[in-house]
């Protein structure tokens, strides 16, 4: 089992649930080690409180004896509700009762104001001296008075509502990372499903790392590639209604005032056979810009393909094969798919003899550059402005309007265009001073078995062009 990238919400989950537990435990154990310590001894405030108790028994004593600290200690009880004595140096009552040995017993755990309060729900004596230190008042730390008194509020709160309050932070970063986010998805998603085509992730989750960036990159590439795909069918639909007028118009108007059968039948043939290759064309750029099907690969010579072209393309427009001159080098061998890359250098070829000038010459040259060849198929035709040359990509361009539809529907381009890219190459136009200029990059091959495998490859090509 192999664990994720460094940027995966596993680590980011984990690392919170970590840091979690560690503060949470961390507040537990600090937060009592420090209320502890500071519930552990009495404040000044408690002090003079006790302080002032022994004042008020040095003088009951000073003054009315044993009775006056009978009095005291009976005030004082009622009052605090503590046990209480006030004994001698020699730890003998100066009041009118003797202690008994339960208060004897007391007497031996009792500490001093400056001592700590003792173990939690002890209920702890302290000895505070007269003013002549012969003396002292012995008694119980009143509960008012008792510095652990909220200690078990304390407790709730750090035992329970602190967990629960971290919970809750946990609970809300964990939102943030993780549920937010899938609403943004949501909400897109039910915004694309409604129509809106425009509907994106966007950056805010698109530019993170971990899976949900993923996620919203690869639901923005899908909502694009949907919009491009409808846009593309909804003109290419009202591209080819428009195209189909003008055949279908030719064809009425042949059937109702032509005379002549054979001559009608002749038109029927070629308007005909117009329109069907004009679906056929459409059909395969639909089915190339939807299904984008993956193609099987293999090593092909383009000199001998080119051959195969240039020679069905000399016996259909009557050029001389010597115009289409191959200039590449021998060993220009690239990694494609036969079918498909003949039908697109086909195109292309067609396209360039259509607009060339009597006399005129295309070219195929090209070279190597690393792990790919750079083919150029140039003619010496009329050009394309500088503005239009992504615009000759695109289905139904015809940039000269004065061609008639039967010489070109403007989809070859476009068809050769989506075959090589989804053989991994790409194709572009230039336009030098004079004549246009096609650029073909395609990957090279580098099995070392191509040389013998171009034989059989390069036969195939004309049975692949029909």
């Amino acid at each position: 089992m192999s664990l994720p990238g460094r940027h995966s919400l596993l680590w980011k989950l984990s690392g919170a649930l970590a840091l979690f537990c560690l503060l949470l435990v961390s507040l537990h154990v600090d937060i009592g080690r420090l209320l502890l310590q500071n519930t552990s001894y009495l404040s000044d405030s408690t002090k003079a409180v006790l302080g002032d108790y022994a004042h008020a028994a040095e003088r009951a004593w000073r003054e009315d004896g044993a009775e006056g600290v009978d009095g005291f200690l009976r005030a004082l009880r009622e009052r605090e509700q503590v046990w209480a004595v006030v004994v001698d140096a020699e730890l003998r009552s100066l009041s009118s009762q003797p202690l008994d040995g339960e208060a004897r017993q007391r007497l031996d755990f009792v500490r001093a104001l400056d001592f700590s309060v003792g173990r939690p729900g002890g209920t702890p004596a302290f000895s505070i001296p007269f003013s002549d230190d012969q003396a002292r008042l012995i008694m119980e730390l009143p509960q008012r008075l008792n510095p652990r008194r909220y200690n078990d509020i304390w407790e709730v709160l750090l035992q329970r509502v602190l967990p629960a309050v971290l919970a809750v932070l946990l609970g809300l970063l964990l939102y943030r990372v993780l549920i937010a986010p899938l609403a943004i998805l949501r909400r897109q998603a039910v915004a694309l499903s409604a129509g809106d085509l425009d509907a994106r992730v966007g950056p805010g989750v698109g530019g993170r790392q971990d899976e949900l960036g993923e996620l919203a990159r690869t639901f923005d590439h899908m909502a694009g590639r949907l919009q491009n795909t409808l846009t593309f069918q909804r003109q290419l639909l009202r591209d080819l209604s428009h195209e189909l007028r003008t055949p279908l118009s030719r064809l009425r108007v042949a059937g109702e005032h032509e005379q002549d059968i054979v001559a009608l039948r002749q038109r029927l043939e070629r308007e005909v056979d117009g329109m069907e290759k004009l679906i056929g064309d459409t059909l395969e750029l639909v089915w190339l810009d939807t299904e984008r099907p993956s193609l099987p690969l293999e090593p092909i010579d383009i000199g001998r393909l080119w051959e195969v072209l240039r020679e069905n393309a000399g016996f259909e427009s009557g050029w001389d094969i010597q115009r289409l001159p191959c200039e590449l080098p021998a060993d220009c061998v690239v990694r494609g798919h036969l079918n498909g890359l003949a039908q697109a250098l086909e195109n292309v070829l067609r396209n360039a003899i259509r607009h060339s000038p009597e006399g005129g010459v295309v070219r195929l040259s090209g070279r190597r550059e690393g792990d790919h060849w750079w083919l150029c198929v140039e003619d010496q035709g009329p050009g394309v402005p500088q503005q239009a040359l992504e615009a000759i990509f695109r289905p139904f361009t015809r940039l000269n309007a004065a061609r008639p539809g039967g010489d070109g529907y403007g989809l070859g381009l476009a068809i050769a265009r989506s075959m090589v890219q989804l053989q991994g190459g790409q194709l572009w136009a230039k336009s030098p001073e004079a004549g246009l200029r096609i650029h073909l990059r395609l990957p090279a091959d580098l099995g070392e078995s191509a040389p013998q495998q171009q034989a059989p490859v390069a036969a195939r090509a004309d049975s692949a062009l029909g």
